[in-house]
């Protein structure tokens, strides 16, 4: 090949190649470009620096802000036997509580309030509630002191106690204060639950490993309980306020009193009794209002009703009274549980729905299903075991409590029949008519 030929074939490769390299860098400009439009920021800067220029935002961009901002839609639940839903949070509500003179219910949230309702209320058209607020935290646990005029919550990302002082206005509302030191840190694990004696003696919390700690009302550790569960799931404090008890991963319930003196100084806290019976570990369990009852329920897909008015210094064990099957109970999630003031209806809640049981008969006697948008986060009775309630989305959802009217038109009509004397047979037949006039009621039968 001549030396001509060769140079105009070296001169056309050269040409081609650098008309390859324009092409390529002119496609690789699109593409830079249409990241950047579709980020809304230079395809150069990653997406945790620095914030993109304002200018570049698109119409779709705020549009999609505009979206996240609204609030989720609030999950809807109706059946005959709902009396009402009280509807204020904005947020999941977590813990809820009855005060001890029947007025007031309070409810926590992850909206950073903590609102207190009239229990007056419940059955009318507008559910009135205030409001106290916390500061930088949100509380995850509520308990109402014995005289009504304070409440004990348990703050999330605090990690502490902090008490809030109810003081009554001109208009009868309250004003809420915080005490200006929190309760210091003590767990090493996060807090499950907390409880006040209704002595005012005593406050109780317990983690999820295996500590229960007994306070003093001023923020001092009276004792250091290890439960040796394993794990606890569940503790509270007996309403006589002797008691505190806890569950977890063992099948037993344990029972401890806290002992105090005739000066009211603390003494020392002793293993009282335990609930043993189960096969697998218990989720749960609950005290009737004078404290001689306690109801339980398993992993082994049971539940259980006992008697314990007992004389345990005389080593003397609590009674199994009932057994009954809670199949829901063994599978992974956790289950909730509720025992009326009067021990004669258990409240059983797993995932989203509730279940009441005649603890007398063992017999399942209503079903809620769906109740919350999210897991039923707490379960309660209110004092006169009038209301149930329940919470596990942003709203608490009260149910008449058919199944204790019934329960206790059934006794009424046993005590009538062994009634001896006239007098007692009328109160007896009084009472009853009263009781069947109850059940009667709006919303209690079909």
């Amino acid at each position: 090949m001549e030396l001509s030929q060769m140079s105009e074939l070296m001169g056309l490769s050269v040409l081609l190649g650098l008309l390859a390299l324009m092409a390529t860098a002119a496609v690789a400009r699109g593409w830079l470009r249409a990241g950047e439009e579709r980020s809304g920021r230079p395809a150069c800067q990653k997406a945790n620096g620095f914030p993109p220029d304002k200018s570049s935002g698109s119409k779709k961009q705020k549009q999609y802000q505009r979206i996240r901002k609204e609030k989720p839609q609030q999950h809807n639940f109706t059946h005959r036997l709902l009396a009402a839903a009280l509807k204020s949070h904005s947020g999941n509500i977590s813990c809820m509580d009855f005060s001890s003179n029947g007025k007031y219910l309070a409810t926590c949230a992850d909206d950073r309030t903590i609102r207190i309702w009239s229990t007056k209320d419940f059955l009318q058209r507008e559910h009135r509630s205030m409001r106290a607020n916390v500061e930088l935290d949100h509380a995850t646990l509520v308990r109402f002191s014995p005289d009504c005029r304070a409440f004990i919550v348990w703050l999330a990302n605090g990690d502490t106690l902090r008490v809030f002082k109810m003081t009554k206005r001109e208009d009868g509302g309250y004003t809420f204060t915080a005490t200006p030191e929190d309760f210091p840190k003590k767990h090493k694990a996060p807090v499950i639950d907390i409880g006040i004696a209704n002595t005012g003696k005593f406050i109780m919390t317990a983690s999820s490993d295996t500590t229960v700690l007994i306070w003093s009302l001023k923020g001092q550790v009276l004792s250091t309980i290890n439960t040796n569960q394993m794990n606890n799931t569940h503790a509270a404090v007996s309403p006589c306020g002797r008691f505190v008890a806890s569950c977890g991963f063992t099948p037993d319930v344990k029972v401890w009193e806290v002992c105090f003196g005739k000066k009211g100084e603390f003494q020392e806290v002793v293993r009282a009794f335990e609930l043993k019976g189960h096969s697998a570990a218990v989720h749960s369990f609950a005290f009737s209002n004078d404290s001689r009852r306690m109801a339980s329920v398993s992993k082994d897909g049971t539940w259980k009703l006992w008697d314990t008015d007992v004389e345990y210094k005389k080593k003397q064990d609590p009674y199994l009274l009932k057994t009954g099957r809670f199949e829901e109970a063994a599978g992974a999630a956790p289950c909730r549980l509720a025992l009326s003031p009067n021990a004669q209806v258990l409240a059983l809640a797993s995932g989203s729905s509730i279940h009441l049981y005649n603890t007398r008969r063992g017999e399942k006697e209503e079903c809620f299903e769906r109740v919350h948008g999210e897991c039923i986060a707490n379960l309660s009775f209110d004092i006169t075991g009038r209301f149930l309630a329940s919470c596990g989305d942003r709203a608490v959802r009260l149910f008449h409590n058919t199944p204790g009217h019934r329960a206790m038109v059934e006794e009424m009509q046993g005590h009538l029949k062994r009634a001896s004397n006239e007098s007692t047979r009328q109160r007896l037949q009084q009472q009853l008519t009263q009781a069947q006039v109850t059940l009667g009621g709006p919303g209690a039968e079909d």
